[in-house]
């Protein structure tokens, strides 16, 4: 994992400095790219203050704790999926094969560009206490895709839509995890090819 030990923030980014956004969203973002750079522990609400131009006291007026701070990090990240989801299925009115295949191209190129993969994979990974309330939000949200790709499979006539569902959901975890580690060229290079093998062997009504 990376550290901080070396690495100076600068008081307040320029980002943060120049942004007009308020003072709860100048943090989210900053905690949030932090958390995905170097991880959740290595980084303190000192400085995720610091890189939002902000301070501890602002901080803990909007988020009672690093906690809840981590948590709607992973609800941001859970409300982006949601939005890319509507915006993918609605492209596709009467066409759930097709809304399937796009989000699995959309998917394949997210994998690709993903520096350190998935926040809310790594971040289960780093909370092993089922209780953590980011913990909640990330089982929730994995469910929801897994759902939501069953529900799509079966809107496409898929003989047997939770197999396929799952085969899906359970490639694209993988490749992010792949990615970021032994395989990344390897992932990135065949996931949409192995998404789309998945759809074409499965059976249709």
């Amino acid at each position: 994992m990376e550290t901080l030990a070396s690495e100076k923030i600068p008081n307040g980014s320029a980002k943060g400095a120049a942004s007009k956004e308020s003072p709860r969203e100048r943090i989210l973002a900053a905690a949030h790219d932090l958390f995905y750079k170097h991880g959740l522990h290595v980084v303190s609400v000192d400085q995720i203050a610091e890189a939002a131009a902000s301070n501890k006291m602002t901080l803990y007026r909007h988020f009672k704790s690093k906690d809840e701070l981590i948590a709607e990090c992973a609800r941001e990240c859970a409300r982006e999926w949601e939005g890319e989801w509507k915006q993918t299925v609605d492209a596709h009115p009467g066409d759930p094969l097709g809304a399937l295949r796009e989000w699995c191209r959309g998917v394949a190129e997210c994998v690709t560009s993903e520096e350190r993969g998935c926040f809310m994979a790594n971040a289960a990974v780093e909370l092993p206490q089922v209780d953590h309330p980011a913990r909640r939000v990330i089982e929730a949200s994995k469910r929801q895709h897994r759902d939501a790709l069953i529900a799509l499979a079966t809107e496409a006539g898929f003989v047997e839509p939770e197999r396929l569902g799952d085969a899906l959901f359970l490639t694209m975890e993988g490749a992010r995890i792949c990615n970021q580690s032994v395989c990344q060229a390897h992932a990135a290079d065949r996931v949409y090819a192995m998404l789309d093998a998945l759809i074409v062997s499965h059976k249709r009504t």
